[in-house]
């Protein structure tokens, strides 16, 4: 099993604490140092109020915050979790994504999904009702950019008559792609378009709001990567792909002999990554959190 852990730099109302180049720098070092294998931020360019005042919160540009992360360290993995394909152009997004893969010496994971915060879509111009259908279309363009030059490619919003993206990225072919979700279609997305899976706990309640699958106990989980597995033998995928799953809270709730044994759980039935975080209103209590969790949790679980 491997580990990505937050970046702590939603948290707004700390100041300092969590946002800046030191911030990062501490945390991103920490975690290098801790054990972990990626870092990871979130993606709201423009949320609405009200979802904010109803537990949402704010993100830093998520290639300009994981930069810093990347010029700090050497080896953590750079991971973005999720980036809302739909809200930019997907050449605009594979040029960033290529770039933080330069700098960073071939470390992004991009994380990406359809979105579902209608309010942010309209405040950026961009298409709600088509998002799953751009977000097809984006996890092609972008591999075509980062793979291919002369490109002939036209989308809905976009037509590339013979374009070259140079250079191309470090990793080959190309960055993995994780798609987040938990619908049928988000599941059909990543094995016919990309290297991972990314399902999310997501209650019942929430779900009309997520606009997802509702996503409640492990055995949810398993069923989804059940479908996964039947959906990737319907289509002859031969290539093995990753799923990321979250433990966030689950220092929290759980003694570290009960989150050990639920993850050894989840790796049986295929989940290959868990992203985790901490609750901590300060720097160093969060650095002392995820310390304490890689050497009672990460350390014992590879």
């Amino acid at each position: 099993m491997r580990f990505s852990v937050a970046l702590p730099t939603d948290r707004i109302q700390y100041g300092d604490e969590f946002l800046g180049a030191r911030a990062i720098r501490e945390v991103a070092q920490a975690a290098e140092a801790a054990g972990y294998d990626a870092c990871f931020v979130t993606d709201h360019p423009y949320p609405v109020q009200r979802w904010l005042e109803g537990g949402g919160h704010h993100a830093l540009d998520p290639f300009v915050a994981l930069s810093f992360a990347a010029s700090t360290t050497e080896r953590l993995r750079l991971q973005t979790h999720v980036l809302v394909l739909p809200y930019r152009n997907p050449f605009l997004a594979a040029k960033s994504a290529l770039s933080l893969d330069v700098l960073s010496g071939g470390r992004v994971i991009l994380g990406a999904a359809a979105g579902y915060l209608r309010g942010e879509f309209q405040a950026l111009g961009a298409d709600f009702d088509l998002r799953n259908e751009l977000s097809d279309e984006a996890i092609v363009a972008m591999k075509r950019a980062w793979t291919e030059e002369d490109v002939q490619l036209e989308g809905r919003h976009f037509h590339a008559r013979g374009n070259t993206m140079l250079p191309h990225p470090p990793q080959k072919p190309h960055p993995p792609i994780w798609v987040g979700g938990n619908s049928k279609r988000a599941i059909r997305r990543a094995i016919d378009l990309a290297e991972g899976w990314v399902p999310f706990t997501n209650t019942a309640a929430m779900a009309p709001f997520t606009r997802s699958a509702s996503l409640e106990t492990d055995d949810d989980l398993i069923s989804g990567i059940a479908y996964a597995r039947a959906h990737a033998s319907s289509v002859g995928r031969k290539t093995p792909w990753d799923i990321c799953f979250s433990l966030e809270g689950e220092s929290a709730k759980r003694s570290a002999d009960e989150t050990r044994e639920r993850v050894a759980r989840l790796a049986e039935h295929g989940v290959t990554w868990l992203t985790v975080g901490f609750p901590a209103t300060t720097r160093a209590a969060y650095v002392e959190r995820l310390q304490r969790f890689a050497e009672e949790v990460v350390a014992k679980s590879r």
